[in-house]
């Protein structure tokens, strides 16, 4: 295993290094009340390297998947557990088989970047080619899962479920196999792909997420391209590009490649949208974290050459102009929303505030008045995305809990939190304490017991 504490690179440094054990641990500690209408998991996805690693060339984002758990009931935490995610590498290193399920591009690794449920089923999420692959309740792995056979290709790590149809969308991009073109693929509520539509794009992108509004599903094509160099030395291959151009794709939901209106947007690089509607005068708002610059100095991960802050593009589909507004000049990333307004007009996002010091605040924002709201974890002490869970019977749309990691460098430690949203400078109502670090990661999700019923008899 790396030794993190002397490795020169950030991204194996201190909290971002790999964890050694899976763990398993029961009726958890809770400082706080925990609200007792939270019953299900809070699941994140993070990178951690299985094995050895170049310590002058390894990327963030190649790491082995890892989920971390915490399933919470009637005003309990029942348990913890992280596992790997299943794949080839993984299994070779255990001397076990493979896992079964199609592996189309004969992919080593698991997905290592988000995790969430849908069609009544746990997936663990990786873009640029991978398959799902199923997870357990528990967090074991199943198998890939190719939406039972219907995905032609890979997916990605960003998927978008309307609240009103109950459809996964997705925008998806697999190195090298698509290289003059992206898919938009969308997943019925069985979990079975009905729509997939080829989209011509320039050059080899990385795109990594998508917008979805109640008309388009929004294509970012923007300046982060394949460096064959770099490939062809078996590293991460995508690199700064600024003369490929940035733009948005407005694709009607239902229509075809032929229908997209593409707009110039500002030059620089968007991991991750807020949200996106359609305004009653035609024009498509999408907030955004705005990178000037992504993997120009530094192509070992995302923080080496600037932080994102977050902009609101209004986009003129008939003049096919964008103009800009910025929300917040200071750091701004994973953000999210209510995702029962998810394309829809909407009041109150959250994010986290990240930084080369390890103390990270957990934001809210009021994009009525432009109020900027701030839980301090403290010092040395970092949240990671905040995740918002409604009240059963909500009064207002932030009506609800924010759900977070909340790591503690110094301490080599690390919570679950949850924050009433309505009131985030307060702090955290409740703090679960955990048995052991969790490194710094990317996505997930809660998962209600509603969505995605735990085993019967339920484990215990």
């Amino acid at each position: 295993m790396t030794d993190t504490a002397a490795s020169p690179n950030l991204y194996l440094q201190g909290n971002y290094g790999p964890v050694r054990e899976e763990v398993t641990a029961f009726d958890l500690q809770v400082v706080g009340d925990l609200p007792a209408d939270l019953n299900g998991r809070y699941l994140r996805n993070g990178p951690n390297p299985l094995a050895e690693v170049d310590q002058q060339t390894h990327h963030w984002f190649v790491g082995d998947g890892m989920v971390h758990g915490v399933r919470l009931r009637e005003g309990k935490a029942e348990w913890y557990r992280n596992r790997y995610v299943g794949s080839t590498a993984l299994s070779t290193a255990r001397g076990l088989p493979d896992i079964g399920g199609r592996n189309w591009n004969d992919s080593g690794g698991g997905p290592n970047t988000n995790v969430g449920g849908f069609a009544g089923t746990t997936w663990a999420m990786v873009e640029a080619g991978g398959c799902p692959v199923e997870l357990t309740y528990e967090l074991e792995t199943v198998a890939r899962n190719d939406f039972f056979g219907t995905l032609p290709n890979g997916f990605t790590a960003h998927p978008k479920v309307c609240p009103d149809t109950g459809e996964m969308h997705a925008m998806c991009y697999a190195w090298p196999h698509l290289i003059d073109h992206v898919q938009y693929v969308v997943v019925a509520p069985d979990g079975r792909v009905r729509k997939v539509v080829d989209v011509p794009v320039p050059g080899m992108v990385m795109m990594h997420d998508m917008s979805l509004t109640g008309r388009y599903a929004v294509v970012y094509d923007m300046p982060v391209t394949v460096d064959f160099d770099l490939a062809f030395a078996g590293r991460f291959p995508f690199r700064w590009n600024p003369d490929y151009g940035s733009r948005v794709g407005l694709l009607p939901r239902e229509g075809e490649a032929a229908d997209i209106v593409w707009v110039d947007v500002p030059l620089g690089y968007v991991f991750h949208p807020m949200n996106a509607f359609d305004a009653p005068d035609g024009t498509v708002v999408l907030d955004v974290c705005m990178y000037d610059r992504m993997f120009d100095a530094d192509i070992l991960g995302p923080f080496g050459d600037t932080f994102a802050r977050l902009e609101r593009w209004t986009i003129d589909p008939t003049r096919r102009t964008c103009s800009v507004s910025v929300v917040d000049e200071q750091a701004s990333e994973f953000p999210r929303h209510r995702g029962s307004l998810t394309g829809k007009p909407y009041r109150y996002g959250y994010a986290t505030s990240p930084g080369l010091d390890p103390t990270w605040p957990t934001i809210k924002y009021d994009l009525h008045t432009g109020e900027r709201t701030v839980c301090q974890h403290g010092p040395g002490r970092s949240g990671g995305e905040p995740v918002f869970v409604s009240r059963p019977d909500p009064t207002a749309e932030d009506d609800g809990w924010l759900l977070t990691f909340v790591h503690d460098v110094p301490a080599g430690s690390t919570e679950l939190v949850v924050i009433d949203a309505q009131d985030v400078t307060r702090g955290p109502v409740a703090r679960v304490l955990l048995p052991q670090r969790v490194p710094y990661g990317f996505h997930g999700n809660w998962v209600s017991d509603r969505s995605v019923p735990p085993p019967t008899p339920a484990f215990t």
